[in-house]
Formats: structure tokens, C-alpha cells, sequence
């Protein structure tokens, strides 16, 4: 075994054990949030909104922070994941639907540890997708299995957090989003 894929892998089994151990502890939600229509808020600015990500697209690095004022959609995705596709198809639409406005920022973040930048930014050049697509650095990836959940890290289960314009984290329902459930959602947050 090559050194890196060594590295890879231990580093997904870390990974993986310290999300099981911190699911497992007292306090630990059991199953998936109950969201119906909506979305979950969390109040604090997280930590992980100051970690440079680089978009693939560009080569530009930015932050979280860098969007304050702003309505910022994330995904959880990897290249590989069918769901992932149709999600960013509806995505696409329901941008389109609401106008394309300046102030709706779309990340695709890449939580997969075996693929890479290089990857990502063809990926994202295939089927001419035009927002901010990065590789989740691993604190970022923590952060998301440790303040929302494992869940996170699951790209099929479509995962998404909304964050408004005071940088509050809203967690989106499971599942691929429909375009016009996904245009109902975000509208009331772009009207504020």
C-alpha cells in the first residue's frame, strides 16, 4: 500500500471512529432531526466559518465569514454521489427561479478524503456548474460531524445547511430538495 493511500485510509477510520464515539455519548441525538418543511437553526457563529477553502474553480480562497450579510446554501457532496448530481440540478433551478441574485451564495463542499482538487474542479467544469466548489479540509469536515451530525459526512443523504443573513446555520431536511421546495425555502430568507 502507497504511503498516501496509508495515510487516506487511517485517516478515514479516525475520522469515521471519533464520529461513532461522539454519536454515542450521552446527549447524542438518535436518528434524523425532526424538520418538517423547514429547517433547524443553530445561533452560534461556528468556529469552522473562518477556515480558508479553496474554490476549485478559481484557485481563490475564502471563508464563511467572507459572506456575511449574505444567504449561503451548502451541500455536502462527492463526486461519485448520483444524489449529489440531482441535487445540484435542482439547485441550479431554483437560483435560477429566484433571479440569480447577487446575494445567494452556493458551495458545494467535497467531504470525500479521496478526492482531491484536480478532480473536484473537473467534475464541476463536466456539467458547467458556475458557484464555489471545495474540498473540505478535515477541520471542516469534524466540524460538520461534530455540530450537526455524522449524518453530514453522508453525501446520499443530501445534506444542506442554510445560513441567513445574521449567520445563523439552519439545517435543511434530508433527501434530494425539489427546486421549487428549495426556491419556498430560501425565498423568506432573501427577502430579510
Amino acid at each position: 500500500m502507497h504511503t498516501k493511500t496509508f495515510f487516506q485510509a487511517s485517516f478515514v477510520v479516525i475520522l469515521l471512529t471519533s464520529l461513532l464515539l461522539s454519536a454515542c455519548g450521552p446527549g447524542a441525538p438518535t436518528g434524523l432531526p425532526a424538520v418538517s418543511g423547514g429547517a433547524t437553526a443553530t445561533s452560534t457563529t461556528p468556529d469552522w466559518f473562518t477556515i480558508a477553502l479553496i474554490d476549485v474553480r478559481t484557485g481563490i480562497s475564502f471563508t464563511i465569514n467572507d459572506f456575511a450579510g449574505k444567504v449561503v446554501l451548502i451541500e455536502s457532496m462527492a463526486e461519485w454521489c448520483i444524489n449529489c448530481i440531482f441535487q445540484q440540478g435542482e439547485t441550479r433551478k431554483a437560483r435560477q427561479s429566484l433571479g440569480n441574485p447577487e446575494d445567494l451564495i452556493l458551495i458545494s463542499l467535497d467531504v470525500d478524503t479521496q478526492e482531491d482538487e484536480a478532480s473536484l474542479k473537473k467534475y464541476a467544469e463536466n456539467f458547467s456548474y458556475d458557484w464555489r466548489f471545495a474540498v473540505a479540509p478535515l477541520e471542516v469536515a469534524r466540524a460538520l460531524g461534530n455540530l450537526y451530525s455524522a449524518n453530514y459526512l453522508n453525501p446520499p443523504l443530501e445534506p444542506m445547511l442554510l445560513i441567513d443573513r445574521k449567520g445563523n446555520v439552519h439545517q435543511l431536511p434530508y433527501g434530494v430538495k425539489k427546486a421549487d421546495i428549495l426556491q419556498k425555502t430560501l425565498e423568506p430568507y432573501l427577502a430579510k
